[in-house]
């Protein structure tokens, strides 16, 4: 089962984001646009141009998680 109890908070990227990048290209966007540690227990949270897309990062333990979801219709 998946938890996400350690995540006590949540950044939203404005605009939008490649999401052909994968975690270490997040990661590195986190890094160094926002000057954020992503190995940080909180939610990296990334949307696309037309907003029907999104990526989250977060690190747990000892690795990265990476979430996607991708709406058929509507948008975010």
């Amino acid at each position: 089962m998946l938890t996400l109890s350690h995540a006590h908070q949540v950044y939203l990227a404005s605009g939008s984001t490649d999401l052909r990048k994968s975690i270490d290209g997040l990661a590195a966007i986190v890094q160094e646009s926002f000057g954020l540690d992503p190995f940080s227990p909180v939610l990296f949270v990334f949307c696309n141009r037309q907003r029907n897309k999104l990526k989250i990062l977060y690190w747990e333990h000892n690795g990265f998680w990476l979430f996607y979801r991708r709406l058929e219709r509507g948008t975010f």
